[in-house]
């Protein structure tokens, strides 16, 4: 099972400090976790999103996407980042979870969500996927197997 980690900010924290310079052993603690998670062959992929980049939001009104207000309306909301991991269960996951290293103050709440596999969808939907892109539905599902 995959499961996504997103991290952002508690909602009593400030916005990070964005000149507030590098601490080298927090910076080491999330690498070491990042290497950890890598050796034990359960992480997908892990990256953080830029915070002072530009970006939007996309919303749909009456059947057609139109780029909102965004990408967040207050920092509190702002996703700070993810992990993709691939574990047996869960409880598996959330037990990676609660060994994540925190302190840049975009982590501090972690939310876990299973991502959907073939397994998880109605046959007839996957033989409508399988039809509609067979390249794709082929590279991601073989891919989880």
């Amino acid at each position: 099972m995959r499961f996504i980690i997103t991290a952002q900010a508690s909602e009593e924290k400030k916005a990070p400090d964005a000149g507030g310079g590098l601490d080298e052993a927090l910076l080491t603690a999330y690498m070491k976790f990042n290497e950890e998670m890598y050796q034990a062959g359960v992480l997908v992929a892990s990256e953080g999103l830029n915070p002072a980049a530009p970006g939007a939001r996309i919303a749909v009104s009456k059947g057609k996407r139109h780029v909102v207000d965004g990408p967040f309306a207050e920092s509190k909301e702002l996703v700070g980042g993810f992990y993709i991991i691939e574990v047996g269960s869960l409880e598996e996951a959330i037990s990676w979870a609660l060994r994540a290293p925190s302190g840049l103050g975009t982590d501090d709440v972690l939310e876990v969500r299973q991502l959907t596999g073939a397994g998880d969808v109605p046959p007839e939907v996957l033989d409508i996927i399988r039809r509609a892109a067979p390249t794709w539905s082929e590279s991601v599902w073989q891919a989880r197997k």
